[in-house]
């Protein structure tokens, strides 16, 4: 049995679209026309591949359909380029779906894609998440490649270290005299608000626990944005474990420990170009803003 390329890129199209009408015209067919492609597809396979829920959710079975079809596009775009051959005479460009954790997305990522973007014919599609979790985004076949924490390899996937995010609790002077005007102790952490990212964040928890104090009944705001968040933290709003490649002037270094979370690159194993590419750039981006890796920890940060 063989899967039909066409009838897979229609399942990754309603994938990426949410919708079969979204889909179509994409595609520039009719919803009737995806509908019966999705329908020809499932009888030939014998697998429901796609919960047609608003937005439309891929099934198991769907996840490995899509990521072959992104995986042929890919490897068709790589060939294309290889013999000279674009289908309009325009330049062929192709999507490339991305996972990167909101931290390097704010700070350091957005550089390298500009500048691929202006020497390729790509499409950047960036799925934001945890760095904990963007790793399952590369196995559901929804993004090519990912900043993660996950230093073992997804199946199918290459892994290598691209450096370090290093974080330290700051405040905004204002604060500091309000909260900490007997110096940041074990008293003051207890009583004064600091931010969260989300309730997946930990890295605050982890430094109140490294200055002996339990994060538990500690007050705290939550600012699910990296910008945001950092603003949050200069305009007062509470303490926060600040990247330092967004430390400003007007924030106060509280002392404890520096934080070090460690990330990855991972990126299908396949022989191309562009993604090899993308890897190289983003790789060297990397290694001019990031600090290199001194030894292992265990990340746990947006």
């Amino acid at each position: 049995m063989r899967i039909d390329p066409e009838l897979a890129a229609t399942l990754a199209a309603v994938a990426d679209e949410g919708t079969l009408d979204a889909a179509s015209r994409r595609l520039r067919i009719t919803p009737s026309a995806v509908s019966q492609r999705l329908k020809s597809l499932e009888e030939q396979l014998g697998r429901i591949l796609l919960v047609r829920s608003k937005p439309a959710r891929l099934t198991a079975a769907g996840e490995a359909v899509v990521r072959l079809a992104r995986q042929v596009a890919l490897l068709e775009h790589d060939a294309l380029a290889g013999v000279g051959i674009d289908d309009d005479g325009s330049g062929r460009r192709i999507v490339v779906p991305l996972a990167v954790n909101a931290d390097s997305m704010a700070t350091w990522f957005l550089a390298p894609m500009a500048r691929l973007s202006a020497t390729h014919d790509i499409d950047v599609d960036l799925h934001r998440d945890d760095q904990n979790f963007t790793a399952r985004l590369l196995e559901s076949g929804t993004v090519m490649a990912a900043v993660t924490s996950e230093e073992t390899p997804v199946a199918g996937c290459t892994v290598s270290p691209l450096g370090v995010l290093e974080y330290r609790a700051m405040a905004e002077r204002g604060f500091v005299e309000r909260w900490f005007p007997d110096g940041v102790t074990r008293e003051a952490l207890a009583r004064a608000p600091f931010v969260d990212f989300d309730r997946r964040d930990t890295l605050q928890h982890e430094w109140l626990a490294a200055m002996s104090v339990a994060p538990q009944g500690v007050p705290r705001h939550y600012v699910p944005a990296s910008h945001d968040y950092a603003v949050a933290v200069a305009l007062g709003l509470g303490w926060g474990m600040v990247p330092r490649l967004q430390e400003t002037p007007d924030l106060v270094a509280l002392g404890g420990p520096t934080l070090r979370v460690a990330l990855h690159w991972q990126q299908w194993n396949l022989r191309s170009t562009l993604l090899d590419t993308i890897a190289a750039e983003v790789a060297a981006e990397a290694r001019r803003v990031l600090a290199p890796v001194a030894g292992p920890r265990r990340p746990r940060r947006r």
